[in-house]
């Protein structure tokens, strides 16, 4: 696929998305509702250790908490003995054990989203590089996401992730699929612009990332295989850049799909129909076009029957 160094959108949004505040306030929750944690780490809890190699103060819980937050006495903290008792968990554990009988996920944002690591039943282990002291939030779940180069992700179901290669940081990261549409959207259309513009939009980033989940051959140099890059080779994602205009895009179109003759549509797009004009008709989406037209009243549906042609919206 060509850089796609015409789409204006990205660079301008990107230069603000580092500015942002991701998505909407979350509530955060009451610690007082965990009165059984007691600083040590028995049958049936997820727990955090301050130290890496599971040594140091614990902190115990048996649901999935959404924010720690980060002043006392508002914050889930480590209670058990040891370095580190009576510290704000967040961002402060180095590793855990799992007690549970779920696997239980560890995110680098609060909110269940950014980059995070699985735990299965049982399992102990420190946080990765990424996580280690940058842990907001932890979540139990029912299953295990895939490995390696898998996707789970079908042209009639989404992928539960995606293989986001972070080209600066020269890494792969494994990201919740829709914490990546989240974090793709305001970067690459303004959130500014009318809802049914954002909506389209979210379909086309969606749809982008899908098609490419199912089909990428990629590697790195160093071999690692990847389903999209970072920026405007694929679509520009920033991690934290989520907003609730453009979160609640994607939510209200999450459960649509675009196919073509059955298939996920690859649906690209452009800042302008001029700058997509040396591109197959019918096939990109010019990002300037979907805001104009829905200024003048078009659904996001009637948006996209308009750029792509012989597609299908459906769920």
């Amino acid at each position: 696929m060509p850089l796609r160094t015409v789409r204006l959108i990205s660079r301008l949004a990107a230069a603000t998305a580092a500015m942002a505040l991701g998505g909407a306030v979350l509530a955060t929750a009451a610690p007082a509702s965990a009165a059984s944690r007691d600083g040590v780490c028995d049958t049936g809890e997820f727990c955090y250790y301050f130290n890496s190699d599971n040594q140091g103060s614990i902190s115990d819980f048996t649901t999935s908490v959404d924010d720690y937050a980060t002043t006392q006495p508002s914050c889930y903290d480590f209670k058990g003995a040891g370095a580190g008792k009576g510290t704000c968990i967040k961002n402060s554990a180095a590793s855990v054990w799992n007690r549970s009988t779920k696997t239980v996920r560890v995110y680098f944002n609060s909110g269940y989203s950014g980059t995070y690591q699985d735990f299965a039943a049982g399992a102990k282990g420190n946080l990765n590089a990424t996580l280690k002291n940058q842990n907001a939030s932890h979540q139990f779940v029912s299953s295990t996401t895939p490995t390696g180069c898998k996707t789970d992700g079908t042209d009639t179901k989404l992928p539960t992730t995606i293989l986001v290669y972070r080209k600066s940081l020269d890494r792969v990261e494994r990201v919740e699929f829709k914490t990546y549409v989240k974090n793709v959207l305001p970067n690459e259309w303004v959130s500014s612009w009318p809802s049914e513009s954002l909506k389209a939009g979210a379909m086309a980033v969606k749809n982008f990332g899908w098609y490419w989940a199912l089909h990428s051959n990629r590697k790195t140099a160093s071999g690692q295989c990847f389903d999209v890059y970072d920026h405007t080779s694929s679509q520009v994602y920033v991690p934290g850049s989520a907003k609730a205009v453009t979160n609640a895009a994607v939510d209200a179109t999450w459960g649509t799909r675009l196919t073509r003759s059955g298939k996920i549509f690859r649906a690209q797009y452009c800042a302008t129909t001029t700058a997509c004009g040396n591109w197959v008709d019918g096939d990109w989406m010019s990002q300037y076009g979907s805001r104009d037209k829905a200024r003048a009243g078009w659904s996001y549906s009637r948006i996209l029957q308009h750029y792509y042609t012989g597609i299908v919206i459906g769920s």
